[in-house]
Formats: C-alpha cells, sequence, structure tokens
C-alpha cells in the first residue's frame, strides 16, 4: 500500500511465508487490499509495479534440470507477474574477472567512474514518463498483438487430449502492458507496431526460458501455471483409463502390474507410470488398500 503509484521492490521472496505469499493475490490481481483488524475495516489502494527476486529450490538453477520445477512458488502466485527471468550463475573467466575488477576498483575509489546517463536524471526522466505520458494503442499494433495470441493460441498441437495452452488472456494483458511501457520509454503518446514486436520478443524469450515442454518442444504455459505440462497431464488421462477399464474387468483391488503392463501398451514406460501412480495417491483420488494392489477412492 506504502509503494501505490510507485513500484514494490522484493527480496529473498521464496522466504516469506506462506500467510504472507497469499496476502499478494489480491493486491496483484485486484491491485487493492483489504484490511479487518479490530473494528476497523478498509480497502486500500495499490497500484504498484512489484520487481520481486526469489532463490530456486536448491539454491542454484540446476543447467540440467527443467525451470519452471525449480521454481519454489505456488503456480497462482507466479502467472501474476507478466515476465520472469532465470538469472543463472555460470563460471566464466572474462565476466569473473571484469566484474571482481570492478568492485574492487570501486571499493578503492567509490567516485572513480560517472555513470553515462546521471542517476538524477534518469530518475526524472522515468518520473516524466510515468505522470504525463499515457500512450493509446494503433491499429498496427492492435492488429500485430491480436495476430501474435491468436497464432499462439492455436499452436499447441492437435490432440485434444494432450493439446498444450503456450499463451492464456493473461499474457495477453501483459503484452498490452509492456508495448505501453515501451512507447512511455520513447516519450511516445501512440503505441506502435514496434512497440508490440518489443514486448512480443521479450515475453517469448521468458516463456522459452521457463515454459518450454522438453517431451514436446512448444511453450507450454500451464509449466509455469499448474507445474504439470500438457504431456504429462495426456499421461494422467491415460493412466486413470486403465485403472477404469482394469476396475471394471478385475474388480475393485487392481494388481499394480497389470496398470504398468496396460500403461507399456499404450507407450508409457513403468517410469512414468508409477511417477503418475504416486501423483494420484498424493491427490486423493487412488489408494493402496494392501501391497501390490490399487483401488479408486
Amino acid at each position: 500500500v506504502l509503494a501505490s503509484g510507485g513500484i514494490l521492490l522484493l527480496d529473498e521472496m521464496d522466504k516469506m511465508s506462506n500467510e504472507d505469499r497469499s496476502a499478494m493475490h489480491e493486491g496483484m490481481e485486484q491491485q487493492t487490499v483489504s484490511i479487518s483488524k479490530a473494528n476497523i475495516q478498509a480497502t486500500l489502494r495499490c497500484e504498484t509495479t512489484i520487481l520481486a527476486a526469489a532463490n530456486p529450490k536448491l539454491g542454484r538453477f540446476d543447467p540440467y534440470g527443467i525451470l519452471a520445477e525449480q521454481i519454489d512458488l505456488p503456480p497462482p502466485l507466479i502467472t501474476r507477474f507478466d515476465l520472469i527471468f532465470p538469472v543463472k550463475d555460470f563460471p566464466e573467466e572474462e565476466k569473473d574477472r571484469a566484474m571482481a575488477s570492478h568492485i574492487l576498483k570501486l571499493h578503492k575509489n567509490p567516485n572513480m567512474e560517472e555513470t553515462d546517463i546521471p542517476t538524477i536524471l534518469l530518475r526524472k526522466y522515468i518520473v516524466f514518463a510515468r505522470q504525463y505520458m499515457a500512450p493509446t494503442l494503433t491499429d498496427s499494433a492492435t492488429e500485430e498483438i491480436e495476430n501474435y495470441y491468436v497464432e499462439m493460441r492455436n499452436s499447441g498441437g492437435e490432440d485434444a487430449a494432450v493439446k498444450s495452452i503456450p499463451i492464456t488472456p493473461r499474457q495477453l494483458e501483459a503484452l498490452i502492458r509492456l508495448s505501453e511501457a515501451s512507447a512511455k520509454l520513447r516519450l511516445s503518446d501512440k503505441v506502435t507496431k514496434k512497440d508490440a514486436r518489443r514486448a512480443i520478443e521479450i515475453l517469448e524469450y521468458c516463456l522459452k526460458q521457463i515454459g518450454v515442454d522438453p517431451e514436446t518442444g512448444k511453450i507450454d504455459i500451464d509449466r509455469i501455471s499448474s507445474g504439470i505440462s500438457a504431456s504429462q497431464r495426456g499421461r494422467i488421462g491415460m493412466i486413470k483409463e486403465i485403472i477404469t477399464e482394469l476396475e471394471g474387468r478385475i474388480g475393485k483391488n487392481i494388481p499394480y502390474e497389470e496398470i504398468l503392463s496396460l500403461a507399456e501398451e499404450k507407450e508409457i514406460n513403468a517410469e512414468e507410470a508409477e511417477k503418475v501412480i504416486e501423483s494420484l495417491k498424493r491427490a486423493g483420488e487412488i489408494y493402496e488398500p494392501k501391497r501390490g494392489f490399487i483401488s479408486k477412492v
């Protein structure tokens, strides 16, 4: 609320308690914060931009793992950010030496360098752009964003069971905001096709970093929003069908090996089938009445 009309900077977001993170949902979606304390009931405005940083689950990104699975934040909160950039720290002698040299020189002489743009001038520029620039979308920018959105929505594949959803209306809203921001930076009152193209390139870069289904190679927003990709969702559906089919044929208690055998016939290997069965157990859809058997709840 204190940052309303400005920008809120959050560090170590992954260390926040679940209650505090849950409280952010209303602020990020409705731009209000509701207070109910003692006899005070109020709704406060919080129209702010949020720039947040958080650590991955293991403290550092595993270059060989899937990035979306390493972000230790609830999917409903992650999807409320327009852009997500994974910051990877890889040893690189030239870069490391340049950074070390710069930091050491800065400690030796804090006033050694002037920035290309003085901080005061940059601050004034940003304030001016925020206060006086309210760019409107041109027809060419609208057409560019609309064509990209429709094209992406229909590029998920033909099979309805495993059709991925590359982009949602939330990303459409993000594209509009980013396009307007690009026009503001130019101190322009019109959002042009070039601004729209720039916004699309930035969003695509982020989606390719964390939203690609490794099995299909396609962008799948479900990997970020729910943690389950379209191909995984397809396997879950198939395993459910197998369990239902075997229940009608065998009875309530279904042998574990029978499920794995039928899954193999549907080109789901044992390891993947076991992962799906474990996830269904955790979700409370099936249980193990006795060792080696599965039953539906």
